[in-house]
């Protein structure tokens, strides 16, 4: 299946969905290939692939909160009380997103 088919089939717009495979096929999670009996599959087993990884690499790291972005990004780090909070709330969603495709489809 071409990438215009999946981006019909789907209702997608084809630039989007070739900006959103470019990342995962350099990272090598999927593959794309050419021809009659081409399309887009995954680089590896389904049970190596997390939903983490997936996100990451199109979007880049993702934190519930800016003060878990960066170190000394927050000036009220060192007396917040929800800092705290924001660190488990944000450790169990990465806990989560370790699924891997397998478990998925």
């Amino acid at each position: 299946m071409t990438t215009k088919d999946v981006a019909a089939k789907q209702d997608i717009p084809s630039a989007f969905l070739t900006k959103v495979l470019n990342p995962l096929i350099k990272e090598g999670i999927i593959i794309s290939q050419r021809g009659s009996a081409g399309g887009i599959m995954l680089a590896r087993p389904p049970e190596e692939i997390t939903l983490r990884k997936i996100i990451e690499t199109v979007e880049g790291p993702f934190y519930l909160n800016q003060c878990l972005s960066e170190a000394g990004s927050c000036t009220r780090k060192p007396h917040c009380k929800v800092h705290q909070v924001w660190i488990k709330a944000q450790d169990a969603l990465l806990e989560e997103l370790e699924v891997t495709l397998d478990k998925l489809i």
